[in-house]
């Protein structure tokens, strides 16, 4: 287990010209690996001995390091140790619960973590799955029109003035192109319906003849040899024949098994496109999927690269929990990049051992297998947890009440200066 820490530590060498900023990215980083209940500057900063907040707010905000090199970094370093062959790139978003306007990106919009439209910022990311294991290796924030149509307001939030709106999908084709520019492969893609209704991204795909799995909504139209129809009354055209009863991957109660159905599309263009629909066993719920592939391909390949697309939710779960992804407290875009960055590389690292432990170590019967939440608290009980004298929680305890000191006096002043 700490030989995996030195080889995530290692990873990120490159993007840092200077020692201090580079120790004290370490330290970061293992603070986001830490059981703190919040993981802000100034819990991490306190954990890791710190005397203030401030070097761990100048790290994210002025100390000169390239947070894409760390993520090209991480990126490397991910399919280095889970690369399988048969793994999949999966593109999803998930939102962050702010409050106020100025936070980089924030705007009342939908959101998974709330289920409803809320004060959010949502980031898309690209995550690679493999039997191995799956961790975030991309990550573009999704920066609505009200923000880039308010040039005053991307420059205060530190956004470049060659920042232009773009999509989900866009963000998304933006990342998989990165990907498989830096050399790496992958055979097939994944997506929800915001990125399967997009027909630019799926003719970016297409062109480079990677195959996809992406859902599309109920009224999508499709062709067939018969003509055009929306999914779901091709749907209803099944007869019971044409389903199969198929898993599409392994989850925490056992094998996801569901019928499935497939209809071969018409188009002139090389490949082979078809819909996929999924129904489900006890609610006879209905979901579809457009697939594109450059050879013919099995449909228990297509089912496994479609249930592929689940395994991002508990990424993000991994991700938020034990690394702390959701719990930065910075408004400016340099500042979140540079935190969700290190952010990734903590989640990546807890992927990497568990992978190597799971190769490793044969599990007894009455163990479940190791999990990122479970490594991350051997990991910090065992290998690093610090031990900080009663001076030093002191010093702390001083140090918050003269900052709320300040900010108090300082808001009371606004306050009656504006009564005046």
């Amino acid at each position: 287990m700490a030989g995996g820490v030195r080889g995530a530590h290692g990873a990120h060498r490159g993007p840092f010209a200077r020692y201090e900023p580079r120790l004290r990215a370490r330290r970061l980083v293992l603070g986001l690996l830490s059981g703190l209940p919040r993981k802000n500057c100034w819990t991490i900063a306190e954990w890791v001995g710190e005397a203030t907040p401030h070097g761990m707010q100048h790290l994210l905000c002025r100390a000169s390091w390239s947070a894409d090199a760390v993520r090209d970094d991480v990126r490397e370093y991910v399919d280095e140790h889970l690369h399988d062959d048969a793994a999949v790139l999966v593109v999803d978003e998930t939102g962050d619960v702010k409050k106020g306007t100025r936070t980089v990106g924030v705007q009342r919009q939908y959101t998974d973590t709330a289920g409803r439209i809320e004060n959010s910022q949502v980031t898309v990311y690209l995550v690679y799955a493999s039997a191995r294991g799956r961790a975030a290796v991309d990550r573009e924030l999704y920066v609505p029109r009200s923000w880039t149509g308010d040039p005053d307001r991307c420059r205060a939030a530190g956004i470049g003035e060659e920042t232009v709106f773009a999509t989900k999908p866009e963000l998304a084709r933006t990342m998989i192109e990165r990907f498989m520019d830096a050399g790496h492969r992958v055979d097939w893609i994944t997506g929800d319906e915001v990125y399967g209704g997009n027909p630019k991204l799926r003719s970016a795909l297409e062109e480079r003849r990677m195959g996809y799995v992406l859902a599309v909504a109920c009224s999508a139209e499709v062709i067939t040899g018969a003509g055009t129809f929306r999914a779901d009354a091709l749907a209803r055209k099944m007869p019971k024949r044409a389903w199969q009863k198929l898993s599409a991957g392994r989850g925490a109660k056992g094998q996801r098994f569901y019928d499935w159905a497939v209809i071969d599309l018409a188009d002139p263009c090389p490949g082979h496109r078809r819909l996929l629909i999924r129904r489900n066993r006890t609610s006879g719920e209905l979901a579809y999927y457009r697939c594109y592939s450059p050879n013919p391909m099995p449909l228990t390949t297509t089912v496994r690269v479609a249930g592929s697309r689940w395994r991002v939710e508990e990424t993000f779960q991994s991700e938020k929990g034990p690394a702390g992804l959701d719990e930065h407290q910075v408004r400016l875009s340099p500042s979140w990049i540079r935190r969700v960055t290190l952010a990734m590389l903590a989640h990546a690292f807890l992927a990497v051992v568990r992978a190597n432990e799971h190769a490793r170590q044969s599990t007894s019967d009455d163990l479940v297998p190791l999990s990122c939440n479970e490594i991350q608290r051997l990991f910090i009980t065992l290998a690093i947890r610090p031990l900080r004298d009663a001076a030093h929680r002191l010093g702390w305890s001083d140090w918050r009440r003269r900052h709320q000191k300040r900010s108090r006096t300082s808001h009371y002043q606004r306050q009656a200066a504006s009564q005046t």
